[in-house]
């Protein structure tokens, strides 16, 4: 059935629960410091240390039931201290001894799994860092999750285009490409990304006005050929929160330097959790966004 382009542009693809779920929790980040205020029971921070430094035991149960001698073998720790772990846990409600084995509460797999995701998340955060010190801070939709798998590029001063060479690398192995961002994806100089959006490639950009402008203005004839063919789509829209890549296989993030708009950092990743956050996030921009005219004459 043939959807018009206005029905193309209002339609958000439902997300599955765990991306709605991880979308959601991103939105409200903001607002966890209130509700924990708001519900008057605000966790110790010692209380906190001490379930993180207990997550080493904490993971070796979620896998399995172990007695204290196999708790003590998986950890490499003494008698002792494995006691001491144990009674920890046990005081805690996290744990429960059948048949000489501990094994985890209903309440310590929740909190066993809390304390990974946390330090995936702070991980991520960790290696991601180059790219969240450089996007927009105001990304209600950006989210950490999705990302764990990442691969990170970053310039250095002796290979300052390594972001921009992956990020190429990777327009070439794909049939498709869409793509939004402040300034341009990649510097208007570097024609091997320009001939495959051109030629190569179907391909959707939505950019910020005097950036589409200017990508208009350097190749005047190509963008005209390449729209009326229905091989690029160009969109604006005033205002976009960080540079954002979906390639037939891998989704990426681009960081760029506010003073000479080059690419500091691109993380990408073939994670499906991410693929469908950016397919939403995309969505979502191309629905606030306008059709640019690429015309020459106007």
């Amino acid at each position: 059935m043939d959807t018009s382009e206005d029905d193309r542009l209002t339609f958000n693809p439902p997300a599955s629960p765990i991306v709605e779920a991880v979308m959601q929790n991103a939105r409200n980040q903001q607002y966890l410091s209130k509700r924990l205020d708001a519900a008057g029971d605000r966790a110790d921070p010692d209380h906190l240390g001490d379930i993180v430094r207990h997550g080493p035991v904490l993971e070796a149960l979620r896998a399995e039931p172990l007695d204290r001698r196999e708790i003590e073998d998986r950890l490499d720790v003494s008698r002792a201290t494995s006691h001491r772990l144990t009674k920890w846990l046990d005081e805690q409600g996290f744990v429960e001894k059948t048949d000489g084995r501990f094994q985890l509460t209903g309440r310590g797999e929740a909190v066993t799994d809390e304390v990974l995701r946390f330090e995936a998340n702070v991980s991520t955060v960790h290696r991601m860092g180059p790219l969240l010190d450089v996007i927009c801070p105001h990304h209600a939709e950006f989210a950490i999750e999705p990302m764990i798998d990442s691969t990170v590029t970053v310039a250095e001063p002796a290979v300052p285009d390594r972001p921009v060479e992956r990020f190429i690398s990777l327009v070439t192995d794909s049939e498709t490409f869409r793509g939004f961002n402040s300034t341009h994806l990649a510097p208007l100089m570097i024609g091997e990304f320009y001939q495959r959006v051109f030629d190569g490639t179907e391909a959707e950009l939505i950019y910020t006005p005097p950036v589409a402008e200017t990508l208009r203005e350097t190749y005047p004839t190509r963008v005209t050929e390449a729209v009326d063919r229905g091989q690029l789509l160009v969109r604006t829209r005033e205002k976009l929160p960080y540079g954002l890549a979906i390639f037939d296989e891998r989704v990426g993030l681009g960081g760029y330097d506010d003073d000479t708009g080059l690419m500091q950092v691109f993380v990408d990743t073939d994670s499906p959790m991410a693929r469908e956050w950016a397919e939403r996030v995309y969505a979502s921009i191309k629905a606030d966004s306008a059709p640019f005219d690429s015309s020459v004459d106007q």
